[in-house]
């Protein structure tokens, strides 16, 4: 069974969300989708003021076993990169939704958090 922190939002890409302030949301990749990889090898993530569009792809991140996209949950402009993760890729097995966050987003629409998915139905798209 996969942690699944009821105070993020989520999406079907099986990346979380977490608001930082204002309208900026910090991102990373679920508990299920570092299990599902494996070991995680190599991270490619946007650059800081970059933009962003929801939905589109905007990095990946390797493992032993395969190459995923990132997704974008909303729309905007990249604030932060999580420098350890790109050192140190490990630590998003260690730690999906602490040390391991990917990246944060200046949010153009914070309404764009509306769409996401919440814990339940996070849930109930992976049958748990």
């Amino acid at each position: 069974m996969s942690n699944i922190p009821q105070e993020l939002k989520y999406t079907a890409e099986h990346e979380w969300v977490s608001s930082v302030g204002d309208a900026s949301v910090r991102i990373g990749i679920t508990d299920h989708a570092q299990d599902a990889l494996g070991d995680i090898v190599f991270v490619n993530l946007p650059t800081v003021g970059s933009s962003v569009v929801a939905g589109q792809a905007c990095g990946e991140v390797e493992s032993t076993k395969s190459v995923s996209d990132l997704y974008a949950p909303v729309s905007g402009v990249v604030v932060a990169v999580n420098e350890a993760v790109v050192t140190s890729p490990e630590s998003i097995n260690a730690d999906p939704y602490g040390a391991g966050w990917l990246f944060d987003v200046s949010a153009a629409n914070p309404a764009d958090m509306d769409g996401l998915l919440d814990a339940a139905a996070y849930a109930g798209l992976l049958g748990e």
